[in-house]
């Protein structure tokens, strides 16, 4: 089946199509199931250009195409999650793995260095400051401080911990005691509950203000450390603010010098001011704020995901490197999404928050997770999963699908510091670092069109007010193109040069500044021929076409199946149809034929039946303009004898009487009887054992079986002489039982019938004396 995708574009005045005709083309081309003529298959919303392939091109919400970045691959890690990038000075690049889990340095040639590695199962954020590099990892909650410039690798034993989350006296404010007559107090405890505490600990963000000292997002407890790195290399840590949120995800800065954060369980943000003192300026409608972005106007951008009445996702169970098998359960549903690698059912919503406004909803994206946000200028850059897609969404709402990554998950972003135009992205599965920035070729391979058959290719027609772009197409007979296409081949005067073919493609090449609304191709399914796939003639079954609808499942019970004898139990048809058995009524007097029918153009199919019988060379009609797949006539119309049905298929209710192609089947040979035999010379002597002979003899098929009854009472079986019932004469002498007559004087009744192949039966009748004792 084929449908139409008119778009109002492809009517314009100029086209000197009139509106009459426009409407009446968008009618017939609603209706569905019209193979004949010529298609228009389009590509014009959003979601049907996201089908396609897009090399540094944009495609907006109002369904154009236009000049966008392109990405670059920089390294494929041998982690599955890339959580966290950072951007030096001097054009190196570190990155935070999972599974396994590390920290690596990339060179401005792309040559990784091992600088951290841990037997956690995630390095879940990594920050620069100065000369050191903190990273944080999960599920042991710890930071640990590296010499970003070091040039051996360093691990737990070597490189320095700053924060620890099981190691905490979290009853204590920041500052309120000398941190190190806390430490001191509490060494003996906090050594022994490093030894039983079996608990996971998080670590979702951490940010640097302008004084160097860290805070640290984490989860159960929800909750804000900050550590005064500016002081000493392991500065003592205490609790900046504490929720009663299960997690905080994601902090940043406002450009009023207040900490913002996103939480899980509730999804709220919080503006948290110089004194650790919170503030929650909003509530979104889902459980789980992934990600907070700032705006150069101030405004706030928070990414929402999650159902808030449960967690839809199972725990994680998670292996990591040592011996030791975990498994994390109380963590977002967005790290459960990225690890599972499934997307959330709600999706996502990103929010904006402007002072003096109420919250508006910026953009939802039903099938996208947002994992990360950053504010540009031009607008906000929006990293998702499960299918890879990275979005600029600017102030009203309108947005643009701007690349595809190589991975299901955009988890990660940042910039360099001199090159805040040029974006890394860290991905998920798998676990990549990948460039975010301008290149030179712009191109967009859209859908591939399945014609279903053979097809021809006509003129492209595109939205007026398209500019600045070429156009070119392929066209091959199997579904992937890089199983012998044909090769790009550049529009001729507005059509399509490519071969016929069932499958095709085009492509949009986009010059500077160029832009592409609406694409349709024309194309018109080279006719094919109708198949028969299957045939069986039933003698002895009547179906009535009209009633056909009355032998479905619930209806009267058939005494006989017709089925196909090449269909299995449940099977399928070719057509779609089922191929099961097909109830019918049992009359002797009717023959019925069934058969299946395909056309691979989706046609409509009318039908004529013929009939020759043995010895005969024309094909002779038997009925014609059959719609349904089934016909019964009478068997009484035809002489005895053997026969063959011939079904031909006529694609013509859908084509020109020119164009119209048919396709035929032969049943197997079948036989027509609906002569009785006849019985001749039916004898009885009346003597104590009476003698009964007889003559048998059919006009078409062998008798198959005799029986007798005397004066009316059971059937007994009798064979013919020589026993064997094979011919169409037979003849028959027994004897009736002594005792049947034993006495039992006087006149008696011998009746006898007699039955040919098609159960066709004869009967005589005879009567005869037995004297008296």
């Amino acid at each position: 089946m084929f449908v139409f995708k008119p778009h109002p574009h492809f009517f314009p005045s100029a086209t000197g199509f009139s509106a009459v005709a426009a409407a009446l083309l968008f009618v017939f081309a609603a209706q569905p199931g019209q193979a004949q003529g010529t298609h228009l298959w389009t590509q014009s919303r959003i979601d049907e250009f996201e089908k396609g392939t897009p090399q540094g091109v944009s495609i907006s919400s109002d369904g154009h195409l236009r000049e966008g970045p392109g990405l670059t691959e920089m390294l494929t890690t041998p982690s599955t999650f890339v959580w966290s990038v950072a951007a030096g000075k001097n054009g190196e690049t570190y990155v935070g793995t999972a599974s396994p889990a590390t920290v690596l340095r990339i060179d401005k040639n792309g040559n990784p260095f091992t600088l951290f590695e841990t037997k956690d199962v995630s390095v879940q954020a990594i920050r620069l400051e100065g000369e050191y590099l903190y990273a944080a990892t999960l599920p042991s909650g710890k930071v640990y401080q590296l010499r970003a410039d070091a040039a051996t690798k360093q691990d737990e034993s070597t490189a320095t911990v700053v924060f620890d989350m099981g190691k905490l006296d979290e009853d204590k404010p920041a500052d309120s005691k000398s941190p190190e007559k806390i430490a001191d107090a509490k060494a003996g405890e906090q050594k022994d509950s490093a030894k039983t505490d079996g608990k996971s600990h998080y670590i979702w963000d951490m940010i640097f203000d302008a004084k160097g000292r860290l805070y640290i997002a984490t989860g159960d407890p929800g909750a804000i450390y900050r550590v005064r790195t500016e002081s000493a290399p392991a500065g003592k840590p205490g609790v900046f603010f504490k929720s009663d949120e299960a997690h905080i995800r994601c902090i940043a800065w406002d450009g009023k010098g207040n900490l913002l954060a996103g939480s899980d369980g509730s999804g709220l943000v919080y503006r948290i001011d110089s004194e650790g003192k919170g503030y929650v300026l909003f509530e979104a409608p889902r459980r789980e704020i992934t990600s907070l972005a700032v705006g150069a106007n101030g405004t706030i951008y928070a990414a929402s995901v999650g159902d808030k009445t449960h967690n839809p996702l199972p725990p994680l169970p998670i292996q990591g490197q040592g011996s030791i098998t975990i498994t994390v359960v109380q963590q977002p549903g967005s790290l459960q999404a990225a690890n599972t690698s499934v997307s959330v059912p709600e999706g996502s919503e990103i929010y904006a928050l402007t002072e003096g406004q109420a919250p508006r909803r910026l953009w939802t994206g039903k099938d996208e997770i947002v994992y990360s946000l950053a504010a540009q200028k031009d607008g906000l850059l929006a990293l998702t999963g499960n299918r890879g897609h990275i979005f600029k969404i600017a102030d009203n709402g309108d947005y643009a699908d701007i690349a595809h990554l190589d991975a299901q998950q955009g988890l990660s972003l940042a910039s360099f510091p001199e090159d805040a135009g040029t974006i890394l992205i860290g991905t998920g599965n798998t676990g990549k670092l990948v460039r975010l920035g301008a290149i030179e070729k712009h191109e967009y391979a859209g859908d591939v069109l399945d014609a279903g058959a053979l097809a021809r290719f006509g003129r492209i027609e595109v939205e007026p007010g398209s500019s600045g772009y070429e156009l070119l197409t392929r066209s091959g007979n199997v579904e992937q193109p890089v199983r012998g296409w044909s090769d790009w081949q550049p529009l001729k005067d507005g059509a399509s040069a490519s071969p016929a073919g069932r499958f095709f493609e085009w492509k949009a090449v986009l010059h500077p500044g160029g832009t592409l609304g609406s694409v349709g191709v024309n194309y018109l399914p080279v006719n094919s021929a109708p198949v028969l796939d299957d045939l069986v003639v039933v003698t002895g079954a009547r179906i009535n076409p009209q009633t056909l609808a009355q032998n479905l499942p619930g209806g009267t019970p058939p005494t006989v199946n017709i089925t196909f004898p090449s269909a299995g139990q449940g099977a399928i048809a070719f057509d779609g149809t089922s191929s099961a058995s097909l109830q019918a009524l049992k009359d002797r007097t009717a023959i019925t034929v069934r058969w299946a029918a395909h056309d691979d153009n989706g046609d409509d199919l009318i039908y004529s039946l013929y009939l020759r019988g043995d010895g005969e060379t024309v094909w002779r009609l038997l009925k014609d303009q059959v719609t349904d797949k089934a016909y019964s006539f009478d068997a009484t119309l035809i002489p005895d004898g053997g026969y063959q049905i011939k079904v031909v298929a006529s694609d013509s209710p859908s084509h020109t009487p020119a164009d119209a192609l048919t396709g035929d089947k032969i049943s197997e040979r079948f036989e027509v009887d609906t002569t009785p035999p006849v019985v001749i010379g039916l004898k009885a002597t009346g003597d104590a054992s009476p003698r009964v002979t007889l003559e048998a003899e059919d006009a078409f098929s062998p008798i198959a079986h005799a029986e007798y009854s005397l004066d009316a009472g059971p059937w007994q079986f009798i064979g013919p002489v020589g026993e064997l019932s094979d011919s169409r004469q037979e003849h028959y002498d027994f004897h009736l039982p002594a005792k049947s007559i034993e006495d039992k004087p006087g006149e008696h009744l011998i009746t006898v019938r007699v039955y040919d192949r098609h159960d066709n039966v004869g009967v005589a009748k005879a009567v005869f004396t037995v004297p008296a004792k």
